[in-house]
């Protein structure tokens, strides 16, 4: 029997695919919990309307789709780059070396949840046809990128699965690394603390002391506890990280507006409340197995108000709702004293011109190695217990 032919199509917004025929294919398990809350249509587009991707920002919207005899099977989050910022994946060092050879590294086509170092699908298909319209979105992508002559294509925080036939399909694959905890079925935080060596139980509770003694209450707040006064006060919490990691905050005010309205369920803000004033706090986003800490921020210092708010908080909450793990975010290896291990990252990058691919091909092999090798003693430095 033939194949019926498929058809890939770019978007430049989400209001040309419409909630229900993006989310069949971004979150097909129907659950009122998405797997994976940043490639929601909710989420994206919360984004899009909000003004943080979109003109003058350097993340132009570029959604593709493939369809089967009328049907949509399959989506990418797909944005046309001017920059590499807010991609945690960083080629920097590639766009310098390009553009002191003579290149116009930018723009390029990113496939990615903006502004997100989680792992998920990017490749967005119905289940019935993930093979299909992967390759297709994978082609196509590459022809669109090819045809623009854009310098390069990044699926960035791809998962496993999804690296794997990216290489097949002649792309180049990278790894990285980052922090997550694991929940392996802890009946309360004292459960977890007993698995690990005596050193790290006692650093941790002392961790947990001095922040609890900063001199007022710590609240976790989701669904309609949430207030637009918290977020007015998060909003302040943001900036001053942004401006300090960044140099400018990536999501505008009026994403957290959209998010309360919209998206309250979806989240979990752990704040440090002073004389009834928010003085630090931590965004998280809710998935259906996994809790995912996103943002930290404060106007007062305290002594490890960050480890207990962005960290322990978090592990708690997972506990009592029963998800499987914490994510952590990018980067910290400070992360490793505080109970989370280092796991493996994927990406998958196409370059167009010939002497950059084979570079790049290279110092990805190698970059490999590395990574392999800082996981593997990481691993062996954690804070558990050690076998007989």
């Amino acid at each position: 029997m033939d194949t019926p032919s498929l058809t890939i199509r770019l978007h430049g917004s989400l209001d040309d695919i419409g909630p229900e025929a993006w989310d069949a294919c971004a979150c097909p398990e129907g659950s009122a919990r998405p797997r994976d809350p940043f490639t929601t249509y909710r989420f994206l587009s919360a984004l899009e309307r909000s003004g943080s991707v979109g003109p003058g920002t350097g993340w132009q919207p570029q959604y593709l789709t493939v369809w089967e005899e009328g049907e949509m099977i399959g989506a990418a989050p797909c944005y046309a780059k001017s920059h590499s910022q807010g991609e945690y994946v960083f080629d920097h060092s590639w766009a310098h070396a390009f553009e002191r050879a003579g290149g116009n590294y930018y723009p390029k086509l990113q496939i990615a949840a903006p502004f997100t170092p989680v792992t998920g699908r990017r490749f967005l298909t119905k289940p019935d046809a993930e093979t299909r319209a992967t390759a297709a979105l994978v082609q196509g992508a590459v022809q669109i990128a090819a045809d623009n002559e854009l310098s390069s294509l990044h699926v960035t925080f791809c998962t496993e699965a999804e690296a794997t036939a990216g290489k097949a399909m002649g792309l180049i694959h990278r790894v990285a690394s980052q922090y997550h905890w694991l929940n392996d079925d802890y009946a309360d935080f004292d459960a977890f603390l007993d698995t690990l060596s005596s050193r790290k139980r006692k650093a941790i509770r002392k961790d947990r002391r001095t922040a609890q003694a900063f001199g007022g209450e710590i609240i976790a707040l989701t669904g309609d506890d949430l207030k637009p006064e918290h977020w007015d006060a998060f909003w302040i919490f943001y900036q001053d990280t942004g401006m300090r990691k960044w140099g400018s905050p990536y999501l505008t005010r009026a994403f957290f507006d959209i998010v309360q309205e919209e998206m309250r369920d979806d989240v979990l803000l752990v704040l440090a409340m002073r004389n009834g004033h928010p003085v630090a706090g931590a965004m998280n986003m809710i998935g259906q197995d996994a809790l995912f800490g996103r943002y930290w921020g404060c106007t007062e210092h305290h002594p490890a108000l960050h480890f207990e708010l962005c960290y322990y908080q978090a592990i708690d909450w997972a506990i009592e709702h029963g998800l499987s793990r914490v994510e952590a975010g990018a980067q910290g290896d400070h992360k490793l004293a505080r109970g989370y291990l280092p796991v493996t990252t994927h990406s998958l990058h196409w370059i167009a011109h010939p002497g950059l691919r084979q570079a790049v091909e290279e110092f990805v092999e190698q970059e490999s190695r590395m990574v392999d090798e800082d996981i593997d003693i990481l691993t062996s430095m954690g804070p558990f217990k050690r076998g007989d």
